[in-house]
Formats: structure tokens, C-alpha cells, sequence
């Protein structure tokens, strides 16, 4: 595939950036990739990985970049925006990774010199590890990646960062900031909430002289597996999305009262009917490609 970037500048080198790197590098999307972030220890073992290409430590890691991607927790990228603002090319582009997009493209949009150069992107891939040595060339392969320009994007700007997710896998779909938003917040940030939720309900609690999490099998740890995330990622989405979040919340607490009220009431024909619908869609979702 022929060069999209020639300078491409990561800021945070984590699981999602350093796959986005290692990817780029290895499908030869770009000519060089600087690496950015908090750590240097993190940035050393993106180097010797070889998700980048170099390492820098300051503000200058946007100089002479043709694209800057933001991918540190959603609370500090416009923060980050307005200290490589100063060093960037007026045709610099700027974009993002998080799994916000309403509130964040805005504060990119107000931060960056010219708001046509900024594109929101969410990639929709990862685990619950963090950090270089948790990146994967082939993280976005078949995964959907959200690009989520606004009536000020430039077209240009939009499918560079359209090409750059297809050549490294991603399948692409284009949408509103605020359809992305109420989305998200009912397939990912729900689900994130509920598990660390249903961990803080179980931990430290014990029966009988017990400690409950002994007795935690496979049906525990499955559905708590993401609550392994890192809770700043977390805390920031949840307080960025906050009014589609607050809806999903209360969506999701009907349903659980109205299975308690089946419940409690011994109503086993109405508890067995949402039982089963709930499954079958399971069903369907995993014999998804």
C-alpha cells in the first residue's frame, strides 16, 4: 500500500496508539511515526517493539507532523491539542481515538488553529490491557472504526483518516458526533459501568466467614472481564458522555426491575418470556462475523 502520512505523531503509546503505530509501520502507511507520552519507560518499549520510530519528549513531537493522533484518556486531549497547536503546520490534521465524541471533537474543533483540519475517530477494538506492550498489528483488523466528522471537517482531512483506519483493517462507517454518542452508550459505556458495578456490589463481601470472590467462577469472571480496565479511561468517558450515559443507565435499570418484579412476585411465565428473548438476541449477536 502506498504512503498515506509522512509524518504521523502518536500522543500516548498505549494498547490502541501503539496498535495504531505497529499497523501503520507494518502496512507502510506512513514514513515515520513519533512517539509521545507520559512514560518514558512506556515510550522505550515502543521503540524497541517497533510501533515507532522515535521518541519525543516535549511539545516539538508535533513539528513537521502531517497528522497528530490523540490517544490518552479523553479528558486531557484538549489539553494536549492546545500544546501542539503552537508547533503544528496550519495543514496539520488532528484526531482522536476516544470512545467520546460529542463533547471532545468540539473541544478539538475550538483548541486546533484551523477546526477543518480536526476528525473525530473511534476505533471499536481492544481488551482490557494497557500500555506498548500490549499492542497488536492486527488489533483492527475487521473491526469497525467510527469516523465522526462535523458540517466544519474538510473532506480531505476526513478521508485521510478514513484511509489511514482501512489500510490498517478497520472497516469504516461515517456518523454524527451525537449518533456516535448515544450508541456507545448503550453497547460499551454501559456494559464498562455495569461490570465494575457488579464487581463493587461482590467485593470485600463475605458469607458465613466466606469471602464471596473465592467461590467466583467462570460466569463471574466472564462478565466482569472489562471492569480489568483502567479506571481513568474509564472515569473520563463516563463523565464525557454523561447525558446519553444517564439514559442508558436508566434504560438498563427498567429492565432490571422489571426481571426483579417477575422475580419477586413468582412470575415464572413473564420471567421465562424476557429470559428468552434476551437470549435469543445473544444468540444472534454471537453468530456475528
Amino acid at each position: 500500500m502506498s504512503v498515506l502520512v509522512g509524518r504521523m505523531t502518536l500522543a500516548g503509546v498505549g494498547l490502541i496508539g501503539g496498535s495504531l503505530g505497529l499497523a501503520a509501520r507494518k502496512a507502510g502507511l506512513v514514513r515515520e511515526v513519533v512517539g509521545f507520552g507520559r512514560t518514558r519507560a512506556n515510550l522505550d518499549v515502543a521503540l524497541q517493539r517497533g510501533l515507532i520510530d522515535r521518541v519525543a519528549t516535549d511539545e516539538a513531537a508535533a513539528a513537521d507532523a502531517d497528522l497528530i493522533v490523540l490517544a490518552t484518556p479523553v479528558a486531557t486531549c484538549a489539553r494536549l491539542a492546545e500544546r501542539f497547536r503552537a508547533h503544528a503546520r496550519p495543514t496539520t490534521v488532528l484526531t482522536d481515538v476516544g470512545s467520546v465524541k460529542g463533547s471532545l471533537v468540539a473541544e478539538l474543533e475550538a483548541a486546533w488553529p484551523d477546526p477543518r483540519r480536526v476528525v473525530g475517530a473511534h476505533p471499536i477494538a481492544g481488551n482490557e490491557r494497557a500500555g506498548a506492550a500490549a499492542a497488536e498489528a492486527d488489533l483492527f483488523r475487521g473491526r469497525l472504526c467510527i469516523v465522526t466528522p462535523t458540517p466544519r471537517t474538510d473532506p480531505g482531512a476526513a478521508a485521510l483518516v478514513r484511509a489511514l483506519w482501512e489500510g490498517v483493517g478497520a472497516r469504516v462507517e461515517t456518523m454524527t458526533p451525537e449518533t456516535h454518542d448515544a450508541i456507545l452508550a448503550r453497547v460499551s459505556h454501559l456494559p464498562h459501568l455495569v461490570a465494575y458495578a457488579l464487581v463493587a456490589a461482590v467485593a470485600g463481601r463475605t458469607e458465613d466467614g466466606r469471602t464471596l470472590l473465592d467461590y467466583a467462577g467462570s460466569g463471574f469472571v466472564d462478565t466482569t472481564r472489562i471492569a480489568a480496565s483502567p479506571a481513568e479511561v474509564w472515569r473520563d468517558i463516563a463523565l464525557g458522555n454523561r447525558p446519553a450515559l444517564a439514559a442508558a443507565l436508566s434504560e438498563f435499570r427498567a429492565a432490571l426491575d422489571a426481571i426483579e418484579h417477575a422475580m419477586k412476585s413468582g412470575d415464572a411465565t413473564a420471567l421465562e418470556r424476557m429470559l428468552a428473548a434476551a437470549a435469543q438476541v445473544r444468540q444472534r449477536l454471537g453468530a456475528k462475523p
